[in-house]
């Protein structure tokens, strides 16, 4: 994958698209509270409503195609010799990363206090000069540089624990865990996941056997029969599914092309997709269709979506050389860390400045089109910043 996992796999296009569509989309998505009128079926369905809204397909792409990334990018660490006791410190160390940034984030969600003595948007944009401090790019430098980067990395985690001590939420609450934020969820999922490949990728049936028990698990969720050890991962096993199935599928893209031919991976995508969404309407008899409660409908349906979405993009990109088409949103998914976290130090930045837009741009049908602008301004922001050197990598 790009920064938000190891350093340089190798580039696919289609899975780079895939990602920069499904940033698109998340960052739009997530500007919907700017925007009065949005119609319900574009919106994220309510805790116990039977319904599948756009939104509510978005995070589980990424999940997805952080799968297809991972057996890519641990190739790539193989390849320059890396142990697997190496390859899991990496692991480790940029799973705690996404934890710790899904905190600060989730965190940020509850409110600022105003006894903390900053305000949200000034404690927001600190909390983002803490992120870049510690997880930027750094060139390789030897001797007085490479001590000032270290220097840098020391400050960020010092401005992160200050931060972190002084916090208080809009109702006095200290900073604690509340439900990992999307970032944290993503990092629990890349950890699990990520570890069974570096162990079981010489054995595709136990990698199988892996995301079969990861839907299991979701479906014991969902019927409530875990008692104890309901939510012992995040998602009941809901978010790693997603992730192993891209991990399967990209196992079927990694082989030979004498073994099996594009048109053949294409088509054998294109049928587990039909099937995947067939199970998803299959299982709506026994549970409904919600993601806040990670039900499996809404893993086989979303799981689906996935697949029929990557084919097409396969074939449009990989196969028929359109990857062109998609330049204007390719910093999202080879910066994807650095899009996502963008739109919080530009809210905090418009609050801070008292910005006010017409109101016609608030109301839909045309405040969609403003949030369109606004993800499409991201991620050519993103863009600005990796040129002069501001890249996340973790």
């Amino acid at each position: 994958m790009d920064s938000f996992l190891i350093a340089k796999p190798v580039r696919v296009a289609s899975i780079d698209i895939f990602r920069a569509l499904t940033m698109f989309f998340m960052i739009f998505v997530n500007d919907f509270w700017s925007v009065s009128g949005v119609p319900h079926w574009l919106e994220h369905a309510a805790a116990s409503e039977d319904m599948l809204g756009f939104s509510d397909v978005v995070f589980p792409s990424f999940l997805f195609i952080l799968g297809m990334s991972i057996p890519l990018a641990m190739e790539s660490r193989m390849k320059k010799g890396e142990t697997k006791k190496q390859i899991l410190w990496h692991i480790v160390v940029r799973s705690v990363a996404l934890l710790v940034m899904g905190l600060f984030t989730v965190n940020l969600e509850s409110g600022v206090a105003g006894e903390t003595g900053i305000s949200k948007p000034v404690f927001t944009i600190l909390t983002l000069f803490g992120f870049f401090l510690i997880w930027n790019v750094y060139p390789k430098q030897e001797g007085g540089k490479k001590h000032l980067f270290t220097a840098l990395k020391v400050l960020g985690v010092i401005i992160l624990g200050v931060l972190a001590v002084i916090y208080r939420d809009g109702e006095g609450g200290l900073f604690q865990i509340r439900w990992w934020g999307i970032l944290g969820l993503i990092g629990w999922t890349y950890l699990l996941c990520a570890i069974i490949y570096l162990f079981l990728y010489k054995n595709r049936m136990y990698l199988w056997i892996a995301a079969v028990l990861f839907i299991l698990l979701c479906i014991a969720g969902s019927n409530h029969w875990l008692g104890f050890f309901h939510e012992i991962i995040p998602g009941n096993g809901c978010f790693h599914a997603f992730t192993m199935g891209g991990v399967l599928l990209m196992l079927l893209f990694k082989r030979p092309e004498t073994e099996v031919n594009p048109n053949r991976k294409l088509v054998i995508t294109f049928v587990a997709g039909i099937g995947t969404l067939l199970l998803g309407l299959l299982s709506h008899s026994f549970w409904i269709i919600s993601k806040i409660q990670a039900t499996p409908t809404w893993l086989f349906l979303c799981l689906g979506i996935s697949l029929l979405t990557y084919a097409f993009i396969y074939r449009l990109t990989d196969m028929q050389g359109k990857a062109s088409w998609f330049d204007i949103i390719k910093p999202a998914g080879t910066a994807t860390l650095t899009c996502y976290l963008l739109p919080y130090l530009l809210y905090s930045i418009f609050t801070l400045i008292n910005l006010q837009l017409p109101e016609v741009l608030l109301v839909s049908p045309v405040g969609l089109l403003k949030c369109a602008v606004f993800s499409l301004l991201t991620i050519g922001l993103t863009a600005l910043l990796v040129k002069v050197g501001v890249k996340l990598k973790i």
